[in-house]
């Protein structure tokens, strides 16, 4: 399974926050598949194939803060431990744009994988997809700076590195490992 972490409601579509959100809507897209809003998991689902994979994709439609509580209950119920799913998320520390592959145990700060970690009450390496927003000058405006849309020139890198991960199929590469 692939979880694009976001906030919910349109005021928050395109803020940095919901990039994960944005690399699920357009791996969707690429394959020709929709979303169908599942109320018991609180969130949308999806499914697409890969070549030879058969990949559930999710997006919580709850906040971010609490997110982990959705992907727990749709992992509960197709019986995925958190070390099989691979969570799509934004990242201060890596320049807008960029994508790295991260397989670990921790949060580096980000409230939605803290989140998620709380609740799955594990202490286990798990996989990340990170898309890179870029940090605010001052860290106090860390908050304001990820519920805020990207700049023109950063959504065009965003969008164009997902895009180019997507059609190279960088994520097969990622799942043979």
């Amino acid at each position: 399974m692939i979880v694009g972490l976001a906030n919910p409601k349109k005021e928050y579509d395109n803020t940095r926050h919901n990039v994960g959100s944005w690399y699920i809507y357009a791996l969707a897209k690429y394959y020709s598949q929709h979303f169908k809003k599942e109320d018991k998991f609180f969130g949308f689902t999806s499914f697409c194939k890969i070549e030879s994979y058969y990949i559930r994709l999710f997006i919580p439609n709850i906040f971010m803060n609490i997110n982990g509580q959705a992907i727990f209950k749709i992992a509960s119920f197709y019986n995925f431990n958190l070390n099989e799913i691979l969570i799509v998320h934004d990242d201060l520390e890596l320049p807008p744009g960029t994508l790295k592959f991260k397989y670990s145990y921790g949060h580096n700060g980000h409230n939605g994988l803290r989140n998620i970690i709380n609740i799955f009450n594990k202490k286990i390496n798990f996989s990340r997809f990170r898309i890179g927003i870029g940090r605010p000058e001052e860290k106090k405006k860390v908050a304001s700076f990820v519920l805020s849309m990207p700049t023109e020139e950063e959504k065009i890198l965003i969008q164009k590195s997902i895009l180019n991960a997507i059609e190279k199929k960088i994520l097969i590469n990622y799942l043979e490992i």
